[in-house]
């Protein structure tokens, strides 16, 4: 089945989604976007309170940070994959529960197998736990702030990918210092092609 089939099958069955109880309260579910042939996929987190009403990923204030990042590095938004972990907003952008990643894990690794990226992306700590965990780099927890911006080779059936962990671009909302380093770790990423 083609690459484009298999994304609509697969965001259709997102959007029927009852695995767990955030489908009670989203406007729209945010399955992801981008060009299905991405060398690089970026996972966020979990749709925030734009996302949720537009349906699409990152386009809030963090949405606006991630595209100027991928700007400094030389990337384009239409050239990348974007998903998040979870595929529905926690109400109040609380912090997604491990029954909810649980609940999403297989939409996410569908869009993994489907566009085949050679660099995945992790923003924030929620995906840098569940993509670590997936490709068996964190014997124990690891902080983001020891490792962003590092690149991570694994062996997979598909091929060496690389991971490289990334602080959430919302980070900069909250703290403006930290967008110096945000432009630093997008241009070692841009470094992995």
């Amino acid at each position: 089945m083609p690459r484009e089939e298999e994304m609509k099958k697969l965001e259709e069955g997102i959007k029927k989604c009852r695995h767990c109880e955030l489908w009670k309260t989203r406007t729209k579910p945010v399955a992801g976007e981008g060009s299905l042939s991405a060398k690089l996929m970026l996972v966020g987190e979990a749709p925030g309170y734009y996302e949720d009403l537009k349906g699409r990923p990152f386009v809030g204030k963090a949405g606006k940070m991630l595209d100027e990042l991928l700007d400094s590095a030389g990337l384009e938004r239409n050239e990348v994959y974007i998903a998040n972990v979870l595929k529905c907003r926690p109400p109040g952008n609380r912090n997604p529960a491990v029954v909810e990643i649980n609940a999403c894990a297989p939409y996410l690794d569908a869009q993994l197998e489907i566009i085949e990226p050679a660099v995945i992306a992790t923003l924030g700590n929620f995906s840098l736990g569940y993509i670590f965990d997936k490709f068996g780099l964190r014997p124990e927890k690891e902080k983001i702030s020891r490792i962003h911006g590092k690149v991570f080779k694994v062996s997979t059936v598909a091929g060496i990918k690389k991971i490289v962990p990334l602080y959430h671009p919302a980070v900069t909302t909250y703290n403006s210092g930290m967008k110096g380093v945000l432009i630093d770790d997008f241009k070692a990423l841009a470094n992995c092609f």
